[in-house]
């Protein structure tokens, strides 16, 4: 059940996009779709290229190296996920426009007026800028965990052999880590693919606004539909083009006695560069506009602050905490199953799984939206019966959201406890099994116990990304429920910069706790 209903929606996006007629299409494949798919591609290789460039430099510095301040470092640099992208677009955009905190500081203090061209971020290029400072995280989490547990000789034996730091980097680092800089950077594209909220903002071109405008703006959802399918199939094609990528190339250890990297102690002025480096891209990726943010709350807190903003705060709690529980339930039976059942359906319930993550979040608003009309009009027969009015009652409420939720990120709770159950192994539930208890009673009483730590993880990356999530809750939240990020976005829309601040930092704070309870999870587990 839980399969049908990851698939459901994908399905009938690919069936429509063969079958249905489409009065706008085209229009929109002749004068709409090149110019999407030349923004998009730009973005993404960009964006791609600068987030392999810090990620994997960052990694590499705080594994290998001991300078001031890295144990902070080494969890701050996660802190850029906290800030979702279209929070982070229009918080730069307020910082250097004409009335920012730059250009005022510049003509007050100092006399000097600037051409407005040079601080225009509302462009390609700074959506790019945005994208990199706020995504390359998952490069630099996913590289320093695999460099974490790489053996110290392959590096020392490279520094013996006259290579300087540079040469160890490039030769040795890059190519044994080639794995994991894919898979954070395909993180990266995928985000960049699903992200609404700052391409509109900044008048970016791309196909989830296309999707947007297409089906409200135009009011063809077949169209939009064979838009969504169109990015389905680049989506396909970026998962095909990471496993060539990764290729079969694997590194393993020659030795069963492996000796874990040894920071390096920096001294002086190489040691004040690492920090500086690490210092800025913390900075422009939290520091700077968490503080901007901060500011204009202040300003506008007595405005903003009311029982209204109240129900904002527990809408998003609502939506993140059931979302969450129920992708963690959800991911618990897919990992259970496919661990006690080795076969080809185990199998490929596992993939279909991680398929929800790689599909943009306007496409499922697209597929499931149209599949609980669907239903809706199935059961209209049904609801009249009952004495209810034969109208569209799943299809606009919050169970059709929070299905979206799941379908979306249930990969993220799934790879997280899978992961729980390959350290545990099968021997403790073999043994439970052995002395008497059933598979339920082994789960709670052994199995849960065991890999709480990943259960937990799976549940906090959930209610992140939930909490976050803009163009899911935009299309498909029950009439008159906003969110935090709903409300925030309407206020950027709006240019009311100032009132969008408290509704952001709190997406903020609530994201940046989580994510340091997340690491503290993470260090306490055992390898």
């Amino acid at each position: 059940m839980i399969v049908v209903l990851i698939l459901m929606p994908n399905i009938t996006i690919l069936l429509n996009f063969f079958t249905e007629k489409a009065e706008n299409w085209g229009h929109i494949q002749e004068f709409i779709l090149p110019d999407l798919l030349k923004n998009t591609s730009l973005l993404m290789v960009f964006t791609g290229v600068l987030s392999i460039l810090i990620g994997t430099s960052l990694a590499w510095l705080v594994s290998a190296y001991d300078f001031p301040m890295k144990r902070f470092f080494k969890w701050a640099l996660i802190l850029p996920l906290a800030i979702p992208p279209y929070i982070a677009g229009y918080t730069y955009n307020g910082i250097l426009n004409y009335t920012g905190v730059i250009q005022t500081t510049l003509r007050n203090q100092w006399g000097i007026e600037v051409d407005q061209k040079y601080f225009d971020i509302l462009t390609l290029p700074g959506a790019v800028f945005i994208f990199t400072l706020f995504l390359f995280p998952y490069v630099y989490t996913i590289t320093r965990a695999f460099l974490a547990n790489q053996s110290a000789s392959i590096v020392e034996n490279a520094r013996l052999l006259g290579r300087n730091a540079w040469e160890v980097y490039f030769r040795i680092v890059l190519p044994i880590s080639r794995g994991a800089i894919v898979g954070g950077v395909s993180l990266v594209l995928l985000e960049v693919l699903n992200d609404y909220g700052l391409v509109q903002y900044f008048g970016v071109p791309t196909f989830s606004t296309a999707i947007f405008q297409t089906w409200f703006g135009m009011n063809d959802l077949t169209s939009a539909i064979k838009l969504s399918a169109t990015l389905m199939f680049i989506v396909f094609g970026i998962l095909i083009l990471e496993k060539v990528l990764r290729g079969r190339k694997k590194y393993s250890y020659a030795s069963a006695k492996v000796r874990p990297l040894t920071p390096v102690r920096l001294k002086g002025v190489k040691a004040w560069t690492a920090f500086s480096y690490a210092f800025v891209i913390f900075s422009l990726g939290f520091l700077i506009p968490f503080i901007q943010l901060v500011d204009w709350m202040f300003l506008t807190f007595d405005k903003i602050a009311s029982p209204e903003f109240t129900s904002l705060l527990t809408n998003s709690l609502l939506v993140s905490f059931v979302g969450a529980a129920m992708i963690v339930v959800f991911a618990v039976i897919i990992a259970n199953f496919a661990r006690m059942h080795q076969s080809i359906v185990s199998k490929s319930a596992a993939r279909v799984t991680i398929l929800g993550y790689s599909i943009p979040g306007a496409v499922i608003a697209v597929g499931i939206s149209t599949v609980f009309i669907q239903i809706d009009q199935w059961l209209f027969g049904f609801y009249d019966w009952v004495g209810m009015d034969p109208t569209l009652v799943l299809s606009t409420s919050l169970f059709m959201l929070i299905s979206a939720y799941v379908i979306r990120f249930l990969a993220i709770g799934y790879n997280s406890i899978e992961s729980g159950f390959d350290k545990v192994g099968h021997q403790f539930t073999e043994a439970s099994r052995m002395l008497g208890m059933n598979v339920t009673q082994t789960f709670f009483k052994v199995d849960a116990r065991m890999i709480r730590g990943s259960l937990i993880s799976g549940f906090i990356l959930a209610f992140i990304e939930i909490l976050k999530e803009l163009p899911l809750t935009l299309i498909l939240r029950p009439f008159n429920f906003d969110t935090l990020s709903t409300k925030a976005f309407q206020y950027a829309s709006d240019e009311q910069i100032h009132e969008a601040s408290l509704a952001s930092i709190i997406i903020v704070i609530i994201s940046g706790i989580a994510i340091y309870i997340f690491h503290q999870v993470l260090e306490k587990e055992p390898n």
